[in-house]
């Protein structure tokens, strides 16, 4: 066996132990004040075609304006079919040339999209791509602790349906997912576990797909069927996601859930509006954009932007902190 041969299943070995595993948990330290803020955006991956230089120069402005503490990708971060290797130049075409402000020079935190399963997802996911640009962090499903608030970034693809039996053209990279079921239920066990074990003030869920949207995708049937029960149960305060190519908050009338999408990096789907359902829509704009979060141990803000740094929407929640000492 060759030297890179060995190296390839040393690293596929790896690669598979660590989703397997319990989820991944990463410690980022808040501020000296006790505040924490970051940008979210997803859907981006263009070369810079679409708007994306434009939406990622005013994250420039507003993550030095806030004094960013890190920026989250929901997913579908390199178009049209994710990276091709660990060398694909599009990785620094679509990231490392694009997001070149001062400001957002910091940790990103990544989950993958359907759109980036089409492509090398072994390659996304290799620590490699951090050595290439340092501020990248993308896994599968993993944990942010930030004292004031614990992030659980869940990989959403493979709970949808029609990736496995309606594929279209489509190739999907399915390593270490298969078997799907056991993948499944082994994701939800370890999401459940790692919630009830929680004890942030604020606990924010992290997906690409949709669980509440009037975007052209709508809602996603297995997450609400699965997922939905999960972050309900534990009183989760925001479920955050990209794949509709919009911006929108949606609350719910059976929990206290803010549901907020954050799609709009690079192509967005003007026009394109799926029907209204029973859930109250606070805001939606079908053009590109991100939000920003702002945390303190007792409240959030959060803001919605344009490509202009227009601020679109924006609300604030409040709640009690309780002290486990």
């Amino acid at each position: 066996m060759s030297t890179m041969s060995l190296l390839c299943m040393v690293f596929f070995c790896v690669c598979f132990l660590s989703i397997s595993a319990e989820l991944q948990r990463f410690e980022h330290p808040i501020k000296p004040d006790g505040s924490l803020s970051f940008l979210v955006i997803g859907d981006w991956g263009r070369r810079g075609h679409y708007n994306q230089s434009k939406v990622s120069d005013q994250m420039g402005r507003i993550g030095e304006k806030l004094g960013i503490d890190f920026v989250v990708s929901t997913g579908d971060n390199f178009y049209e079919d994710g990276l091709t290797s660990i060398n694909d130049p599009v990785f620094e075409e679509s990231f490392t040339k694009i997001y070149s402000a001062k400001s957002l020079q910091k940790q990103w935190y990544s989950v993958l999209g359907n759109h980036d399963y089409r492509g090398d997802v072994v390659a996304q996911l290799n620590p490699i791509l951090g050595k290439v640009d340092s501020r990248w962090l993308c896994q599968r499903s993993f944990v942010v602790n930030s004292e004031i608030v614990e992030i659980f970034f869940v990989d959403t693809t493979p709970f949808v349906d029609k990736y496995f039996v309606r594929p279209k053209h489509h190739t999907y990279d399915w390593r270490g997912v298969l078997p799907r079921k056991e993948y499944l239920t082994k994701l939800l066990k370890d999401l459940d576990s790692a919630l009830t074990d929680s004890t942030a003030n604020w606990k924010i869920v992290v997906g690409h797909h949709t669980l509440k949207s009037i975007g052209h995708h709508g809602d996603t049937a297995e997450l609400v069927t699965h997922l939905l029960p999960i972050l309900e149960d534990h009183s989760v305060d925001m479920y955050i996601n990209g794949h509709d190519h919009c911006l929108e908050h949606l609350t719910s009338t059976s929990s206290n859930i803010q549901f907020l999408t954050s799609g709009g990096g690079s192509k967005a789907w003007k026009g394109n509006i799926g029907k209204l359902n029973k859930d109250p829509v606070k805001f939606y704009y079908d053009g590109q954009g991100f939000l920003s979060v702002e945390l303190k141990q007792g409240e959030a803000k959060i803001v919605f932007y344009d490509i202009f740094g227009k601020v679109l929407h924006n609300f604030d929640l409040s709640k009690e902190f309780y002290s486990t000492m």
